[in-house]
């Protein structure tokens, strides 16, 4: 197993205690960090669109979606530089009650109105960072999400996840502006302790859902996935999803529960169950739990996320398995909320609540000691680099090693996954594809952040009347 890069000296100053020193390093990565120069103004902004239709229907939370719609976002700023950000929607992930309430392509329509909401907040807006700019446009952008839907109890992951694209865009004109080159760069240094890694290898994570047969799980353990992340709460009253639940799991094992790695310390495949908020009570979780010990898995569950919804607020530090916010940590005061409820562990969706929210919750993450992952939206592949470069910097995970972790499945459940590929500015590159359940990530990729900061035809021919 390859280790950590030992690319650059860094000294973490966490604000709690003191500095730590990571071993082997030998660049200053805090001089990486470069102070911006002057507020950025936005003097023009776009978006557009396009739908993306999945293989097969894609099912969580109890729901199916069939289609994944990818916004596109444009800013120009008032000196004449411009970039795009992409977007992929999920109503579903986002809010549930939002997808339920609506058709699917109704429930999109709500998210890509709220997009060009905070576009049309955005022109004419200064900022210093993208942080900043998200601080400032977020609430409003939240309450115009909750008179368009209707709904007073929105879910503040439907905004966040609205504004993917227009961050990313703003991450990249704040780049473009102040000549910051790489990733490392453009990270503000109040979130470099948390963002201090140089993994040369992520594992990557496949999304098994409800409809993934058993022989297409077998399918992607051969071919060297070794880490699973698995749908439980599935369709029907609480009874009726412990019981499939229990079902699914026993076939699960069966088929690759024998099956040894070389990239976990036990040498066993590691376990990603993923509820997303369906189980009501702590008792039918932990029924769940005990079927997993009397079927020999539970040794292998290193991650059971978001097993409960987030209204329900109770400790969970008595169970005993590691588990994850995901949906519920919205923010970085959700985040640090569920830590003290007992969660070990945060699932980053730099890709679902906007790369700006994730640093801050990354950096509440490490100021507790608690381990983070990178999580997928069933996002396109540039996306992909986005996450990708979020999860080469995190601390390795535990029982890992020296590995960065993304979850990356859109190869399973796009129709025209390829066609997608070919947009990205760096579809060649080494590390855009995993080899053997691991994305390898070379200088190049660091160099240049996996093509995020490459110029995107494909989307840039959507606003040529702008550009003219």
């Amino acid at each position: 197993m390859k280790n950590i890069l030992p690319r650059r000296e860094f000294i973490k100053t966490t604000g709690i205690a003191g500095a730590a020193i990571i071993a082997g390093a030998n660049i200053s990565m805090a001089s990486q960090a470069k102070t911006a120069k002057t507020p950025i103004t936005i003097f023009e902004v776009g978006s557009n669109f396009e739908r993306e239709p999945l293989i097969r229907p894609f099912g969580f939370k109890g729901g199916y979606m069939t289609e994944i719609w990818q916004s596109v976002n444009y800013l120009k700023s008032s000196l004449g530089d411009h970039q795009i950000g992409l977007c992929t929607q999920n109503v579903l992930w986002s809010d549930a009650k939002v997808f339920s309430a609506h058709s699917e392509s109704g429930g999109n329509a709500l998210m890509f109105a709220l997009t060009e909401r905070a576009l049309q907040i955005m022109k004419g807006h200064s900022f210093n960072t993208p942080v900043e700019l998200l601080d400032n446009i977020l609430p409003e952008v939240y309450s115009y999400g909750q008179k368009i839907t209707s709904n007073p109890q929105l879910r503040k992951t439907f905004a966040l996840n609205a504004l993917v694209g227009t961050d990313n865009a703003a991450w990249l004109l704040y780049a473009k502006q102040n000549g910051f080159r790489t990733f490392d760069e453009m990270i503000p240094k109040a979130y470099l302790p948390s963002l201090s890694n140089h993994h040369n290898q992520a594992a990557a994570i496949p999304l098994m859902a409800y409809s993934i047969p058993i022989n297409e799980i077998q399918a992607a353990v051969e071919q060297g996935y070794f880490f699973m992340k698995i749908k439980i709460g599935q369709p029907g009253t609480q009874e009726e999803m412990l019981e499939k639940d229990k079902a699914r799991l026993t076939a699960i094992h069966n088929s690759i529960g024998n099956v040894r790695t070389s990239h976990t310390k036990d040498g066993k495949l590691p376990y990603y169950f993923d509820a997303n908020g369906r189980y009501e009570k702590k008792e039918t979780l932990l029924k769940l739990i005990d079927h997993t010990r009397k079927i020999g898995a539970f040794d292998q569950i290193a991650i059971i996320e978001e097993p409960f919804a987030e209204e329900l607020e109770f400790d969970v530090s008595d169970i005993p398995l590691r588990l994850a916010a995901d949906e519920s940590a919205h923010t970085d005061v959700d985040a640090i909320k569920r830590i003290e409820m007992g969660y070990k562990a945060i699932a980053l969706k730099a890709v679902a609540k906007t790369l700006s929210m994730t640093m801050k919750i990354a950096k509440a993450a490490n100021e507790r000691s608690i381990p983070c992952f990178c999580a997928d939206l069933t996002v396109n592949p540039v996306l992909v680099e986005w996450n990708k470069n979020v999860a080469a910097r995190l601390n390795a995970f535990p029982g890992l090693g020296s590995l960065g972790l993304i979850e990356s499945n859109g190869h399973q459940n796009y129709k025209n996954w390829d066609t997608m590929l070919s947009y990205h500015p760096r579809k060649e590159g080494a590390w855009v594809k995993a080899t053997k359940g691991v994305y390898e990530l070379n200088d190049e990729f660091f160099q240049t952040g996996g093509g995020i900061f490459d110029p995107m035809p494909h989307y840039e021919e959507m606003f040529s009347v702008k550009k003219s």
